[in-house]
């Protein structure tokens, strides 16, 4: 199965080039399954329905949550009916959605989809560990053709113990949330790929999406100011690529994507494939 996950979706430019870009690459990449985090999608923070619907429409499957999936008001009523999206599963008992779910291909082989968030320099929610144990122990790859974790979280030492924790037991372990893509992509030992954060999609010339000037005014004055504002100019495309045996369940390649915008570009399948399809 060939899956991509596509990072942090940051504002309009980080939703143009997504939509703009998604198509193509399900078929140049004969993708199966497309995962993309959202939780910045709208101006910055949140997501909002219709911008669930154009990444829908645009070749999207699952769009995944973190610590800003709360941030516009009118999510809390639709996260219930929309199974597509998910915010993290570690939310306390109660909390409006489902940080998981199992969808089917419609050639029958099946993903689970799990959505954690950390906790180090974060909101002392649940235990991810434990919520995301229980999962894979109730829904072990075998009986799903292929398991994705988006762990939305701060520290690389956290995402890090995730992947090593659930190296084996899932097809992908793949951070989100620190909008800066990571070169350690690899498959673990026991065959799970894993890459620390995929990077954002968005405006590079910025800070973390956000325009610089109001950002380095507070870190040089350390005074309050006005709040953060969306970069707007060209925005690029950071995922990755996980292909993996059916089998098993367990990768077989994972390389990193990044498309447009300020960033050097990198193609994810392999040069023989490459010119191949090319």
């Amino acid at each position: 199965m060939r899956i991509l996950f596509c990072g942090d979706v940051v504002g309009r430019s980080g939703r143009d080039v997504v939509i703009a870009n998604l198509p193509r690459l399900r078929d140049e990449l004969a993708l199966d399954f497309v995962v993309v985090n959202g939780e910045n999608a709208a101006h910055g923070f949140g997501i909002t329905p219709d911008i669930c619907g154009d990444l829908y429409a645009a070749g999207c499957d699952v769009i995944t949550g973190g610590n800003h999936s709360w941030a516009k008001s009118e999510i809390v009523p639709y996260i219930g009916g929309d199974p597509r999206l998910l915010r993290p599963i570690n939310y306390p008992p109660g909390t409006p959605g489902k940080g998981h779910g199992i969808y089917q291909l419609k050639d029958g082989r099946t993903v689970l989809v799990i959505n954690a968030m950390g906790r180090v320099f974060m909101d002392a929610i649940d235990d991810p560990f434990r919520a995301v144990d229980g999962l894979l122990r109730q829904h072990p790859l075998g009986t799903v053709t292929a398991i994705l974790v988006d762990f939305h979280a701060d520290a690389t030492s956290e995402k890090t113990a995730m992947g090593q924790f659930c190296d084996g037991r899932a097809s992908a372990v793949v951070g989100s949330h620190t909008h800066v893509p990571t070169s350690d992509h690899r498959i673990l030992g026991g065959g799970t790929a894993y890459q620390s954060d995929a990077g954002m999609c968005g405006d590079y010339d910025s800070i973390i999406g956000m325009k610089k000037e109001g950002i380095i005014a507070r870190f040089v004055t350390k005074m309050p100011g006005e709040r953060m504002q969306v970069a707007e100019g060209e925005g690029t495309l950071c995922a990755i690529f996980i292909e993996t045996d059916d089998a098993t369940g367990l990768a077989t390649w994972v390389a990193p994507l990044r498309l447009g915008g300020r960033l050097a570009p990198t193609w994810p399948l392999p040069a023989a494939e490459t010119a191949s399809t090319g």
